[in-house]
Parts: structure tokens; sequence; C-alpha cells
């Protein structure tokens, strides 16, 4: 989740726990009672019985998407290995059987293009396009609410779908779509595309061609390396297993299945860094821990629950780990942070700017009372009470201000960055089209302005005055639109250059992501001060407990 972190409803909408209080009734067992959820929660994960004790909870198992399209270029290629001294065991169906492959060689994966004996079309109805799965989640609550069945997907952006299988004929699909249209969304549209052909996966084991859409991948190490890339020269080792699973966009993907604490060891060194001091690596990896398991709903679509780049948490394997990682993830074995018995929403981001941001600064929906502002220095160097950042010129006072903060000595604490009108107007025509806006079709920028804040000091509203009209841009769509912000936390500049005409914008804020929660450069100046894990999550997120999974927590 470092700089776009672009961050467990596995249940149906009839199931869901509601961010309201709610009780269930809890369900005795030997070793632990677990609550409604947290027992549906872990049947999910296939865990069960005497092996939900605490001593197993590093057996939980997740799915994570280690590469999410596979195939969406013609000539892709991957390559999966053993260990050495091992060998790999691949499982398959081939007609009505069960075939197993063993090999001690490299398997290649390879897409072709299969000719189709006539063309097939396929068509969603696209209801939203969105940045982040917060806003796409939103989304999809509200169609939810107005008695329409939708589906979160990513085929790129986040997108939220009618879902599939409920309109399943072009004229449901029609009906619904200008039912919508007719509602006043003028952003929804019907992607249907033609396809003569599509990729078939082609697996070369020991110089034979095998095609089968789904494959099993396990070792007797419990170790498989992939190699990517062009010249199949990015190689890193997962632990656990790996599954090839079509998805929901007509390519593959590529799920390495593995345990909760084995997770946190491909997590946490690339999220906070091998280097960080103890408290800030014991705290990034309960904050890891925790954002996993509220998580797991994410790619229900797709069949798996988590990606590995930062709209998750990145997630390498074990290529990065080292003792002083894997200590700190076992000193925090199985615990996570709570509010009201409830797993935290368990944002973070890698340099706040100075001042964290509430959940609704960045996203639309329900405040989180723990992700609320904080001024993140270690000493009183702000009165946030008596001087909000909602003020235009308290704000732009706040963003000259150098020392005293946590992130300090960081380079992205503080930045200023100049754009040409050429080069705004293209990034925001692009951005407008994938959105499916009709302002994609303007011309000319005449105006730009930061039109409201929040009292974090984050960009709520900003208005562009173009040939055709006025639009407005909604929080953290603002880091879409333009190349140069990298957190909403800023102001505008115009520029002319000593000519007549505006010649562009300076951005001069500060920052690196949303900005909601933990600062990951300020978790490490807090600790490198002596702040203890514990204290440092008190301190970004206020009124939380930490605490080991248990029968008391709600999922």
């Amino acid at each position: 989740m470092r700089q776009n972190h672009e961050f467990i409803e596995q249940f149906p909408p009839d199931q869901r726990h509601s961010t309201k209080k709610k009780h269930y009734k809890a369900v005795k067992h030997p070793f632990w009672r677990f609550s409604y959820p947290v027992l549906m929660t872990f049947c999910l994960l296939g865990l069960t019985g005497a092996s939900a004790t605490e001593d197993r909870i590093k057996d939980l198992e997740l799915k994570i998407g280690i590469v999410q399209r596979f195939g969406e270029q013609p000539k892709a290629k991957l390559q999966i290995e053993p260990t050495t001294g091992d060998r790999l065991k691949l499982k398959f169906a081939e007609g009505d059987k069960e075939r197993i492959l063993l090999t001690d060689k490299p398997v290649k994966l390879e897409t072709v293009m299969q000719a189709l004996p006539k063309p097939t079309i396929e068509e969603v109805v696209v209801l939203g396009t969105y940045r982040t799965y917060e806003m796409a989640e939103n989304s999809a609550e509200n169609w939810r609410k107005q008695g329409i069945e939708v589906e979160i997907a990513q085929p790129e952006r986040w997108q939220v779908w009618a879902k599939r299988d409920v309109y399943k004929t072009p004229l449901l699909r029609r009906l619904l779509f200008g039912s919508v249209k007719a509602g006043g969304n003028n952003l929804a549209y019907i992607d249907t595309r033609v396809l003569p052909k599509v990729p078939l996966v082609s697996w070369v084991v020991d110089g034979k061609r095998y095609n089968p859409n789904t494959v099993e991948i396990t070792t007797a190490k419990n170790l498989i390396r992939l190699r990517k890339g062009e010249k199949l020269d990015t190689s890193r080792l997962y632990a656990g297993r790996i599954n090839v699973q079509p998805n929901a966009y007509g390519t593959y993907t590529l799920v390495n299945k593995v345990s909760l604490e084995t997770y946190l060891r491909g997590v946490v060194p690339y999220e906070i860094g091998t280097n960080a001091p103890t408290a800030s690596v014991e705290a990034q990896a309960i904050l890891a821990r925790t954002y996993a398991l509220r998580n797991l709903r994410r790619f229900a679509i797709d069949n798996y629950q988590l990606c590995a780049d930062t709209h998750c948490q990145v997630y390498y394997g074990l290529g990065g780990t080292n003792a002083k990682i894997d200590q700190a993830i076992a000193a925090t074995r199985g615990m996570v942070l709570t509010y009201n018995n409830e797993l935290i929403d368990a944002l973070y981001s890698s340099t706040t700017g100075g001042i964290t941001a509430s959940f609704s600064d960045v996203w639309n929906g329900e405040d989180r009372p723990y992700l609320r502002p904080v001024v993140d220095a270690p000493t009183n160097v702000w009165d946030f009470s008596k001087q909000n950042l909602k003020d235009e010129k308290n704000f732009q006072k706040f963003i000259s201000l150098q020392q005293g903060f946590n992130e300090s000595s960081w380079d992205v604490f503080r930045w200023y960055k100049e754009t040409s009108l050429d080069r705004i107007i293209k990034d925001l025509q692009k951005f407008l089209r994938a959105k499916n806006s009709p302002y994609a079709k303007f011309k000319t920028i005449e105006a730009m302005a930061i039109t409201e804040r929040s009292p974090s000091g984050r960009i709520l509203e900003l208005a562009v005055r173009t040939d055709i009209g006025v639009f407005t841009l909604h929080k953290d769509e603002v880091r879409s639109a333009f190349a140069a912000p990298v957190s909403t936390l800023f102001y505008l500049v115009p520029l002319n250059k000593g000519k007549e005409d505006l010649w562009g914008f300076a951005f001069i804020g500060g920052g690196l992501g949303h900005g909601v929660g933990l600062s990951q450069t300020g978790a490490q100046n807090l600790a490198k001060l002596g702040w203890s894990s514990s204290k440092i999550l008190q301190f970004y997120y206020p009124g939380t407990k930490l605490q080991p999974l248990s029968e008391e927590i709600k999922f």
C-alpha cells in the first residue's frame, strides 16, 4: 500500500455485517468461541474445528492474485520453477479425469490466441468507473439500496458492473441501462466487445504442450519460483501453492494460496522497508494483518481475495524478508487493531504531509471514528483545534511550515511541481474518457480553482472551467486527473511565464498517497524517538484497541 494505497464482506447482502453495532450469538468451541462473522470467515478460509485455535492462526490461508490478468498481451510469458532439489506437481482436469504431472524442470506458460468458430459477444453494463476500491464499494452499496444487483470488477480501473448472472440477456441489460440513464446517470455505459478469438493458456512441461484453463501447482518444499518480464528476468519466490484460473475479463489470474503469517513476510519488507526501526515494523505487521483480514472481499468476482500491488498491499513473496522482519511479525503474531471489537479499516500511506485525513476527506461513505485528522508531529507544532485547514489562508500557512513534523526530513513532505496547460489538458481528457464523461470532449481550460477543502486540508472539490462548460473533480479522483500532485494536500497557482496567456499551474503541497491513517514515514520517526508499536498505533488510530484475534472480534 505504499504511495497509492488504494485500499469482510464475503457474505450475501442479507448476511452482511453493518457498520452499526450488531451482536451475534457466539458458537461454542472447546478452544475458542466465534461470533458468527468470524466463524463464517474461518469457514471461507477453510479453517474450522480444532484448527481455529490461537496456535493455528498462522495456518489461515489467503488467496492473493500475484498476476492478475495474464493473457492481456498476446505474447505474454511466465515461467514457474521448483527450488533446488524439489519438483513441481501440476494437477488439472483432462476430460473426465484428473491429470497429474511431475517435473523438476521449469514450466513455461504462454498465451496463444485461439480463433473461435464464430465471433462471440461479451457485454456488461458498467455503472461507474473509479480510482479506488473504496469509491467503487460505496457506489456499489448505493446501487444495492436502489434494488440493483451489482458486482465490483477491476479490468483495469475499478468498476461497478450490473451483476452478470442477473442481467444476463441483451434485453435485460438494455432495460436496466435505459432506467439508469433516465435516472440521470450519464457515466454508465454498455461495454460490448465482439471477440473473434480469445487467449488460451498454453503449458510447456518437459517439452510437451498442454492447454488446461485451470491448474494447481504445488511442491514438496512448499516453495515456488515465478519468473516474468519480457526476458523472464524478474524472479520472485512464493510459499504455498499457485493456481492458474480464468477471471472475469477473458484472461487468467495466478493466485498464490498462502498462510496469513507467511503472507506478511512478503508484505512488511516491501511496505515499510527492511531498515525501518523495530517498533515501526511491528506496527506495520499489525496493520498489514488487520488490513488483509478486513479486505477479503475485494476480488470476489474473480475468486480470490487480495491483489499484490498498491490497490491492496504490496506483496512480492519471500525475496525481501530477513531476520528482523520475521522477528517483528513473530512478536505481533495474531495481533490486530480493533474499534468496538471490530477489525478497523487499517488504511495507511507513505507520507501524510504533516496531517492525517478523515476517511471521508478522500472517499465517499461513512467516516470511521478512529480515522480523523491528527497533526503528524511528536510535539504541538500546529494547534488544529484553533486553526483547521479548511480555511485557505490557514492551509497555505501550514504548507509553508517545514520543521517539527515526523516527516520533515522526507523528500516528499513538501513539493512544488509546475505543469504546462497542454499537459494538464491531455491528462484531464484521458481521465474523463476513462470515466465516460461527456466533458472529455473539451479542448481548452480557461481556469481551475479549489472550491472546497476538508478540515484536514484535503481537496474535496476542484472546479475546471473549459470551452464546453464547468465540471468538478471530487476528492481522490484529483490524483487521477493530473500527473503532478501525488496527494490531495495542495494548492494551485496559475503561471503565465512572462506571457499574456495562461501557461499552466504550479501544484504546491505535501505528502505522498491518500494520507489516511498511519504514515509509514512518520511511524519510523516516532520509533526512532523511542515510541512503542502500540503507542504509534494509538497515535494514528485514536480510540482503537490492540488485541489478539479472539471470540470478541467481529469482521
